[in-house]
């Protein structure tokens, strides 16, 4: 099932996607929520409901009182425009050894040892369309090409081997970086926060888990979850940049699940990203162009920038970057 949030009458309106057509949730049963907040938040009670109207409608059966409505004449925002929080791992052993060759460092041992993530701003998450930048976000503006899950059942201390049923759906993630700013930060071994807060990018569909069920393999050796061959790819401006597949993660999302739960409560509608692919951002492009290649032409977002994420079927997520009318700068401030 393809879950997509969209604006109707100034608010958010849940729907389910059958190929290019939206059907809202509550037109099709009464019992459905109207919104994704409370979808996930009645996931048991309301999941069989949702998953049997998906299949009538595939079908091609009527189903409920509403009429269909084109993907392409609504306003689609993020498929959980309210998250409870927003987490994001680092699940990928290439990004994360190429980054670090990049600046002549070795890989970090502690990486195969257990899987860490960081709290972003889930007041700042945002669907398809643009992306608002200040001009401090402009110092070596990027992208990072990431998958993402929305917890849809309350747990605390889950372990791995059951956290892949606290699993709603997956999502493409664009982890936005003002790598600057980020880099300032985390040399006084705090953040990335004022490099991340501004903007995290998820959508364009929720996509549940059955929807996926033919592309399931295997987690690497000694590692716990469901894995997935899902090809993922990000162009800018037209041109592919960057090309990855999720199977290439190490670390599986229930087993960040299980870190995350730890001693402390997951909720309903929190977000979990897995952490940038290899090649995902130009931070690790630029680094290997330039390793190989003292002249290689750096490259960063500008305003303008075109940024389509595609990542098998989970759709393509598409956003422009925009430069906000304020010369307010936070670096110029710095003592």
């Amino acid at each position: 099932m393809k879950l997509v949030t969209y604006l109707r009458d100034e608010s958010d309106q849940l729907a389910i996607l059958v190929g290019n057509t939206l059907y809202n949730t509550q037109d099709l049963h009464p019992d459905l929520p109207g919104n994704m907040q409370m979808f996930l938040l009645m996931w048991d009670d309301v999941i069989g409901i949702a998953k049997e109207a998906d299949a009538q409608l595939k079908a091609g059966k009527h189903v409920g009182i509403g009429m269909g409505i084109p993907y392409d004449r609504v306003h689609v925002i993020a498929p959980v425009p309210f998250p409870s929080s927003c987490r994001d791992g680092y699940a990928f052993r290439q990004h994360v050894a190429t980054a670090r060759r990049n600046r002549k460092m070795e890989m970090i041992p502690e990486f195969d040892q257990f899987p860490v993530f960081y709290f972003t701003n889930h007041n700042a998450i945002q669907g398809p369309g643009n992306v608002y930048c200040m001009p401090d976000h402009f110092e070596n503006l990027d992208f990072e090409l990431e998958a993402a899950v929305v917890i849809c059942r309350p747990g605390r201390n889950v372990t791995a081997a059951e956290a892949d049923d606290y699993i709603a759906g997956f999502m493409i993630m664009n982890d936005m970086s003002a790598r600057v700013l980020q880099m300032d930060e985390m040399k006084l071994s705090l953040g990335p926060a004022k490099g991340k807060d501004f903007s995290t990018v998820i959508g364009p569909m929720l996509v549940t888990p059955d929807e996926l069920e033919h592309l399931l393999i295997p987690a690497r050796p000694g590692h716990t979850g469901r894995n997935y061959n899902l090809k993922m790819t990000c162009k800018v401006n037209g041109i592919q940049v960057s090309e990855g597949n999720m199977g290439d993660m190490n670390w599986t999302f229930a087993e960040i699940i299980e870190r995350c739960a730890y001693g402390a409560n997951i909720l309903p509608g929190d977000v979990i990203g897995s952490g940038t692919v290899g090649t995902g951002c130009f931070l690790e492009l630029n680094g290997t162009g330039k390793l190989n290649d003292p002249n290689y032409p750096v490259q960063w977002l500008q305003p303008g920038d075109v940024v389509e994420m595609e990542i098998d079927g989970l759709g393509t997520l598409t956003n422009t970057i925009v430069k906000e009318e304020s010369d307010f700068s936070i670096l110029k401030l710095k003592k």
